[in-house]
């Protein structure tokens, strides 16, 4: 199991994850309910959302480099946060960002219309998670001098690549000093992470830049109730926050979505369709996502069947009851998103890529709580919005100009480690459209 767990945690689950409500299992020795229905989940996350907190081994492995941000914190320091942050993420802030995205984008275009034609296949994944780091650092600091992107980037993947490591002790109860692989580079990559971020905070105040980016903003976004702004460490936590959260998981869906518009080419023109009958400037439109509904539906399928998030965890803190199963207090429950939306109960052939169940009237009659890429609840991703935004921006950019054919016949493997990766990447063949 522990061997299991630390490839991949999905491939811990039970079966019965994929065809019951709920499921009682031990992980590493520790009782845990799965929660896959629907109504179930509901309840769980909104109306018994008090009487969770989030789950030691999530938070030991990410807090290192993450701090106590929104995606570690809770109680009234998570609802702070919360309320400070929201606002940063409103539609018009979105709709600012986006020549940046679409500028990043089509420097990924351009770096590729510059390799040589017999160049062989690329690892999509890594060039999705440069072109995402690309859009991540632009919208965050604006291209700030002072961050070197390069090196940000391979430290955020030292760092996340050793969590599993960390989650497996927590579960085993083993200390958090006992060595394990990646440790070492881990917790050199967590500091170097965070001295970055802390320089491009002080290197901000000290020239007084005004930039409207997520650093601008959140260094001017009051609290709720005292008006105050954000305390130093806050900002910290939360742009690294916001960084892990963002770049890695944006890139995930598109890397999972490039591959499967490859092997499903009716999809493929379709969209390329809607995007040519959009108009040239469709990547820096600010009304994209509604020029695009067919693309948007392509990029929820995706997500359905390769979630890049595929684990919500949660610790009960008081003793409280879905359905009619009693859960106590202290007990771990987990909502597994990859499972849930390859449930055989919610969904018609539910391994089967087809972006037409998401059509509106479709979406529209199906239960909120059986797709859940972004979460649910008071502690649904702050994000959703503009991560569908980039990845609606990137679609658009590099789709119409590039053919993308996968370099071996079969999918890779997805594997979770925080979040679903391809293993072993996703090498593509990167061939121009003529004309």
């Amino acid at each position: 199991m522990l061997l299991t767990m630390l490839r991949s945690m999905v491939d811990a689950w039970p079966d019965e994850v994929y065809a019951e409500r709920i499921v009682e299992t031990k992980l590493l020795g520790q009782r845990t309910h799965f929660v896959v229905d629907p109504a179930l989940i509901r309840t769980l996350l909104v109306d018994e959302a008090a009487s969770l907190e989030r789950e030691a081994f999530m938070t030991r492995a990410l807090a290192p480099a993450l701090g106590r941000g929104l995606l570690t914190s809770d109680g009234s320091l998570w609802r702070s946060q919360r309320r400070t942050t929201a606002p940063v993420f409103r539609p018009d802030h979105i709709r600012t960002f986006v020549p940046g995205m679409a500028a990043a984008a089509e420097a990924t275009r351009d770096r590729w219309l510059a390799r040589p034609r017999e160049a062989p296949a690329a690892d999509l994944a890594q060039e999705m998670m440069r072109t995402a780091f690309d859009i991540i650092t632009t919208t965050m600091a604006s291209g700030e001098p002072g961050l070197d992107a390069a090196r940000f980037a391979a430290a955020m993947e030292d760092y996340l690549g050793q969590t599993n490591w960390k989650m497996a002790y927590v579960m085993l109860g083993l200390p958090g000093w006992l060595p394990h692989p990646g440790a070492r580079r881990g917790a050199a990559a967590a500091r170097a992470l965070r001295t970055a971020v802390t320089g491009l905070i002080a290197a901000r105040r000290a020239r007084g830049g005004a930039e409207q980016d997520l650093l601008g903003l959140l260094l001017t976004a009051p609290h709720p109730e005292t008006d105050r702004a954000m305390p130093d460490e806050q900002l910290v936590d939360n742009l690294l926050t916001f960084v892990a959260a963002g770049h890695e998981t944006t890139a995930l869906a598109l890397t999972w979505t490039f591959r499967l518009l490859a092997d499903h080419p009716g999809v493929e023109r379709r969209v390329l369709a809607e995007i040519a009958a959009a108009g040239l400037d469709i990547a820096r439109a600010p009304d994209l996502a509604d020029r695009l509904p067919y693309a948007r539906q392509v990029l929820m399928e995706a997500m359905r069947l390769y979630p890049p998030a595929p684990l919500m965890v949660r610790r009960t803190t008081r003793a409280i009851r879905l359905g009619d199963t009693p859960i106590p207090a202290g007990r771990s429950v987990h909502v597994p998103i990859y499972a849930l939306h390859r449930h055989r109960r919610l969904w018609e052939r539910p391994d089967v890529f087809d972006p037409d169940r998401f059509d509106p009237a479709q979406h529209a009659a199906r239960d909120r709580h059986a797709y859940l890429p972004f979460g649910a609840g008071p502690r649904v991703c702050i994000g959703m919005g503009m991560a569908m935004t980039e990845c609606l921006v990137v679609l658009a950019t590099l789709l119409p100009a590039f053919r993308l054919r996968p370099a071996a016949p079969t999918m890779p493997t997805a594997r979770f480690r925080v979040t679903l990766r391809p293993h072993g990447g996703m090498p593509m063949h990167l061939t121009r459209r003529e004309g």
